[in-house]
């Protein structure tokens, strides 16, 4: 069952400041030099087999300026597993799914944070770490998912469907959050829906993602008609023809792809979960039925896997870039800030779900 709304309120314009107590500092020189280069061999070393030895020259400078810089800001960059490999493995020090970024950050010991995602996974590490500054390189990195639904239209479906609980995917923004009752991931979905022992919930706001879940639960599950721009785009026919051309080729799919595509997979899961599966398998050719960098940064980590790339990009994700990282250290600017009249309750649909025995 879909909610049907036909009436949208735009979604909140998000604040991008520039704290105040960070001094700007000087960009520093980007040249690529023989020292510079014996000094990050081995660095390259980890990413030789996905980035071409003709590229690196360019890449280097930006990313001993920006491990550098890390120090002197006490700052921790956060690296979304669809980050682009010279991001993901040369200057992430938290590398993982969204919520795992957050968890993790929540605990480290920096004051900055450097959220390399997009916006509502800035504004997630926010919620769960207040005390520290945040920045995304990119301001305008959004998410057509978690655009796709307000905080306004979570209140018209709460009087569409009253008393029925709310579950919102984590991808989502704080506006949202601040209207939902818990929170999900596409890896614990079944377990949050399940944990709130009631016959029917919204589960907002990707439908793929609600019609994978309802597949798994006799708790009736009202969908919402929000996508991801990049997992929709999949088709079974699709895969059915890399199969044709791939002999012997293992299939994972992201529960945000179409019901019938998961069909056509041999295993589906959440980023991390389609990361363990192709390093507990070590199949021989594995296509990942995903955003597209994804599987250059495992392939960095599994060499003896094959990896057939269907290359749907993210064109948000791919908005953060290593000179744009490299300014929002120098320049501390585009800071995430939450409003303070939602923020407690967005933090707290968010801790109900961390706080599940799962």
């Amino acid at each position: 069952m879909t909610a049907d709304l036909q009436t949208r309120e735009a979604a909140p314009n998000h604040a991008a400041v520039a704290p105040t107590k960070f001094k700007p500092l000087e960009m520093p020189e980007l040249e690529y030099t023989p020292g510079l280069a014996k000094e990050m061999a081995p660095i390259y070393e980890r990413v030789k087999n996905v980035i071409p030895s003709v590229e690196w020259p360019f890449f280097a400078p930006y990313v001993k300026a920006i491990n550098d810089l890390k120090k002197e800001r006490d700052a921790v960059i956060l690296a979304h597993n669809y980050m682009t490999p010279e991001i993901f493995h040369c200057v992430g020090d938290i590398v993982g799914d969204s919520l795992q970024l957050a968890r993790e950050a929540a605990k480290a010991d920096a004051d900055v944070i450097v959220q390399c995602g997009v916006h509502f996974m800035a504004e997630t590490a926010k919620l769960l770490s207040p005390e520290k500054t945040v920045l995304i390189p990119d301001e305008k990195a959004g998410c057509s998912l978690a655009e796709s639904i307000t905080g306004a239209d979570i209140r018209r479906l709460r009087e569409q469907y009253p008393g029925v609980p709310v579950v919102t995917y984590v991808n989502t923004s704080a506006d949202v959050k601040a209207e939902t009752d818990i929170c999900c991931t596409s890896s614990n979905a079944v377990q949050v829906v399940e944990s709130l022992g009631v016959p029917e919930v919204l589960c907002l706001p990707d439908e793929y993602l609600a019609q994978n879940i309802a597949r798994q639960t006799n708790v009736k599950i009202i969908t919402y008609a929000g996508h991801c721009e990049v997992h929709e785009r999949f088709t079974p026919e699709e895969l059915r023809e890399y199969r044709a051309a791939h002999p012997g080729l293992s299939i994972i799919a992201h529960p945000e792809c179409p019901p019938e595509v998961v069909d056509e997979a041999d295993f589906s899961g959440s980023t991390s979960g389609m990361i363990k599966w192709v390093k507990d398998n070590h199949p021989d050719k594995v296509m990942m039925v995903t955003e597209c960098s994804m599987s250059d940064n495992v392939a960095a980590e599994v060499p003896g896997t094959d990896f057939i790339r269907p290359c749907n990009l993210c064109p948000h994700m791919k908005r953060i870039t290593l000179p744009k990282i490299l300014e929002s250290l120098l320049y501390m600017k585009d800071e995430v800030v939450v409003d303070p009249a939602i923020a407690p309750r967005a933090r707290a649909a968010v801790e109900r779900m961390i706080n599940l025995p799962l």
